[in-house]
């Protein structure tokens, strides 16, 4: 669906530029998503506002349709093409939501930001030819989007709810996951302050099973692994 759409924002940019720049702003004027007009009955706005270019120079359009298009496809192998469906719908409806909620008025732009994130958390170490000659980590790209983005906030505070909407698809996928991996550091690093704390004397255990209460120091054959709660379970109780 997010090559589609990529294919649809190159046709729009082209419509723009067999027009006057007068009429470009008004056809653009139609297609953005603004909540005031969507309930004055233009509900086209609620879809179309995804086709509108993000660019007016033709090279870094068609460059930005293809990076949009590979990031569609990275996110379709990793998920299949129904999940990454749901993930970029989802995406829209939360924007288009917040729209008549806050009242605000918006391109894709944000939403497209929020697959550039997704991408970066499922392929970190990827990589592209900035500028097309300097190859770059895709997770470098994306935290540089997200401090842009917060400079952004920092001078237009009044958009926090575009830009939050059009990331909530984002942090409703991996916000979980985020905190149970920092919960579980945090565990991690508790247990390895008390082993230290202990001096690890001959009774100081480092792993300790939440079923059972047995450490290593009781059988340094068990192998002990963290469950989904975040709790150490050892070999013997997860043969149960």
């Amino acid at each position: 669906m997010v090559s589609f759409v990529a294919g649809l924002q190159v046709l729009t940019f082209f419509i723009f530029v067999m027009m006057s720049q007068e009429a470009r702003a008004q056809y653009q004027d139609f297609l953005v998503l603004d909540a005031e007009r969507v309930l004055q009955g233009q509900v086209w706005r609620l879809l179309t506002y995804i086709f509108v270019p993000g660019s007016e120079n033709v090279l870094f359009m068609i460059l930005g349709a293809l990076f949009l298009s590979w990031l569609g496809r990275g996110l379709e192998q990793a998920w299949g093409p129904f999940r990454a469906t749901l993930y970029f719908v989802g995406g829209m409806l939360a924007l288009a939501l917040g729209s008549l909620v806050f009242g605000y008025s918006a391109t894709g732009m944000f939403l497209f930001q929020s697959l550039l994130l997704a991408f970066a958390v499922l392929y970190p170490n990827e990589e592209i030819l900035l500028f097309l000659i300097l190859p770059v980590k895709i997770k470098w790209i994306a935290w540089l989007d997200v401090v842009f983005t917060v400079l952004f906030l920092l001078g237009s505070p009044s958009a926090f709810w575009l830009v939050f909407c059009a990331h909530l698809n984002f942090l409703i996928t991996f916000g979980p996951g985020f905190f149970q991996d920092r919960l579980r550091h945090v565990q991690v690093a508790e247990r390895r302050a008390r082993f230290q704390e202990s001096g690890a004397s001959a009774a100081a255990f480092f792993h300790q099973c939440a079923l059972c209460g047995k450490t290593e120091v009781d059988d340094p054959a068990l192998d002990f692994r963290v469950n989904d709660a975040g709790d150490e379970v050892c070999s013997d109780c997860r043969k149960v």
